[in-house]
């Protein structure tokens, strides 16, 4: 008997796929610079959208990620555009107008955030800027920051539809983290606007939502971001939600982004306010209006006050208040605590989990979308063997396989009992791709009781997958999750 062949990895099948069908189409100079232009992407950071509403909070948000101010926050004419941030050796814009040569824009720093303008260009004539800055936060994926959806400007609306979800093209983002301050019906649509049901779109799982100004849930309180993870919780539960987005993350996002970028001014300020008797402090705290305006016993003028007010907000200014009055006694300290409380460490492994270790498949999944256009477009005879091979990974591959059966499963298209679809959704990778996510186990668990669990679980579905009495569903589901099963056991040393 020979021995069994060993499965080539999705990516791997798909570079290859791709350098055939660039000599296939080595002709047309178009196609053979697109598909050039997919297999280099595979070498690139992942491309992560940020889109959302006109003031959910995207360019803040971002700023946190990065963990310095380099995205505008303003209304001004940087916001209407596509703006992509990469790592790059030193800081530099360029723009890349529609139908024209891209060129270099000055930038300067204006308060310590990185500010640029078009310098002249009319925003609707630009394809987009992409900003280069050295950041280890950019190493690892790319982000892109998208004009507001349902702005007042149709034009800019549009902006984002068409980048996200073009008509006559895969999206340039490998994944999107959608922002909302609350789910409305206008979100539902944009998320469903790009959730396609072909093979390799039929899946949510290159979308994140996160509820961006979570601080605001809970109208300033101390517990408003307990508040907004509950919130965060039930509309993880939604069924149409769960079938648009992998999870939801709450995220105070100012209190992200100055938790890290705050100054040493900032944090005399607030050790000044703490010496507030409570009383005045509660009191001044009762609204922004109040906060700058009103007379206090503290040296901190009005304007020293506004501008607190600006980068904190009243929840990160009641909560910094709050902190250096329990002993948080300098702004190292007091910075790493307002990044944990906002909940970007929260984003931030979820990024990791969702997008991060499924970077292949994300990417994969953009180059077969548009191998697949090629094709319709631009048909021959000798792109028939493309067209069979690119089937076969679509229906074939078993990481399609699994988001085609999560996609089924979180939209109620497959039934099966709720203890077995929680358990397959995690062993399909739902709640992360690396074996132990997705056993439910730590991260850091011991080789022996991570292999034990995959045993466990292999056992429990072959039996289920064997089993006469189970649905048809069942049984579907079960064959998928062996399948995972037996993979998640071949990464895992002996």
């Amino acid at each position: 008997m020979s021995a069994p062949q060993m499965q080539v990895p999705l990516g791997a099948s798909v570079r290859m796929l791709l350098t055939n069908a660039i000599d296939v189409y080595s002709d047309s100079p178009q196609a053979a610079g697109w598909l050039r232009m997919y297999l280099a992407r595979f070498d690139e950071p992942l491309r992560v959208a940020i889109a959302g509403k006109v003031k959910a909070g995207k360019s803040t948000l971002l700023n946190a990620l990065v963990g310095e101010p380099v995205a505008p926050t303003d209304a001004g004419e940087c916001t209407r555009v596509v703006t992509w941030y990469q790592d790059g050796p030193a800081p530099k814009v360029m723009l890349y107008p529609k139908g024209s040569q891209p060129h270099q824009l000055t930038i300067h720093r204006n308060d310590g955030a990185l500010a640029f303008d078009l310098a002249g260009t009319p925003a609707d004539r630009v394809d987009r800027l992409v900003v280069d800055w050295p950041s280890q936060s950019l190493r690892g994926r790319t982000l892109i920051d998208t004009p507001g959806i349902d702005s007042l400007s149709t034009d800019v609306s549009q902006r984002s539809h068409t980048f996200l979800a073009p008509d006559d093209a895969p999206s340039a983002a490998d994944a999107v983290v959608y922002l909302m301050r609350h789910l409305h019906s206008g979100d539902v649509r944009f998320l469903e606007s790009f959730h396609d049901q072909g093979v390799a779109k039929a899946t949510s799982v290159n979308t994140i939502a996160v509820l961006s100004r979570a601080d605001e849930i809970g109208v300033g309180r101390l517990d408003a971001l307990m508040s907004a993870k509950r919130i965060a919780s039930r509309y993880r539960a939604d069924e149409k939600l769960r079938d648009l987005c992998q999870t939801v993350v709450a995220v105070a996002g100012l209190l992200a982004q100055t938790g890290r970028t705050m100054r040493q001014v900032e944090y005399n300020a607030l050790t000044e306010l703490s010496t507030l008797p409570r009383e005045d402090m509660d009191d001044l705290l009762l609204s922004a209006d109040r906060f700058v305006k009103s007379e206090t016993k503290a040296a901190l003028d009005s304007n020293a006050r506004g501008q607190l007010l600006d980068r904190f907000g009243l929840f990160g200014v009641r909560l910094g208040v709050t902190l250096i009055r329990q002993g948080v006694a300098d702004p190292t300290r007091l910075s790493a605590e307002l990044v944990r409380r906002s909940g970007l460490d929260d984003l931030r492994e979820v990024l990791n989990i969702q997008f991060t270790e499924r970077r292949d498949l994300l990417k994969s999944r953009s180059a077969l979308l548009a191998l697949d256009l090629v094709l319709r477009r631009e048909p021959r005879p000798q792109s028939g063997p493309l067209s069979v091979e690119l089937e076969r990974i679509m229906s074939g591959a078993h990481e399609f396989a699994e988001l085609r059966q999560l996609t089924a499963l979180r939209s109620g298209a497959v039934k099966v009992p709720e203890d077995a679809r929680v358990e397959a959704e995690r062993l399909l990778g739902g709640e992360g791709g690396a074996p132990n996510a997705r056993l439910g186990l730590d991260l850091n668990a011991n080789p022996t009781d991570s292999r034990g669990a995959a045993m466990d679980a292999l056992s429990r579905w072959r039996r289920r997958a064997e089993n006469p009495l189970s649905s048809r569903g069942l049984q579907d589901t079960a064959r998928i999750v062996v399948r995972s099963c037996e993979g998640i056991l071949a990464t895992l040393p002996r």
